[in-house]
């Protein structure tokens, strides 16, 4: 999540984020990427808008300190159909899984993937993962936008 915000906006501050995803069938890490991106906007929300009197902190601007929206989305090969989304099913029988972190913009934030299971993958199966996990990224910027209001 450190490049979704400018740390310089929020002065002396410190945000700490523990995820814990309670209740998921697979794609926990990505789950708690998207989350935890919107409880830093709710965080950065809740500062003050101006430094105490007297304080220096330059360059404090909380409403300016989101500088990348992030999601995150895992996606496999299973059967060898590329799927978004892997629940656990999916995720245990996967050749490939992969997991994806996106800016806004289409800007990759972490690219996470491994063959399993004895399987491997091609340069052509990984662009098709990447462009569907380009495209579930994009519809959970939405979300967590919508969510933020």
């Amino acid at each position: 999540l450190r490049s979704a915000i400018d740390l310089n906006c929020i002065g002396p501050h410190t945000i700490a984020l523990d995820c814990q995803v309670l209740q998921a069938d697979g794609g926990t890490r990505t789950a708690a990427i998207c989350g935890g991106y919107v409880a830093l906007v709710d965080a950065v929300a809740k500062l003050p808008a101006a430094p105490p009197a007297g304080a220096d902190w330059p360059g404090y601007k909380p409403a300016q300190a989101i500088v990348n929206p992030i999601a995150a989305v895992s996606v496999g090969v299973v059967d060898g159909q590329v799927r978004l989304d892997l629940d656990y099913h999916n995720d245990s029988r996967a050749s490939v899984d992969l997991n994806v972190a996106m800016a806004r913009g289409g800007r990759f934030v972490e690219v996470q993937g491994s063959a399993e299971n004895g399987g491997t993958f091609d340069r052509q199966s990984l662009d098709q993962m990447l462009d569907l996990a380009t495209s579930g990224c994009q519809k959970l910027l939405l979300i967590q936008q919508k969510a933020l209001g």
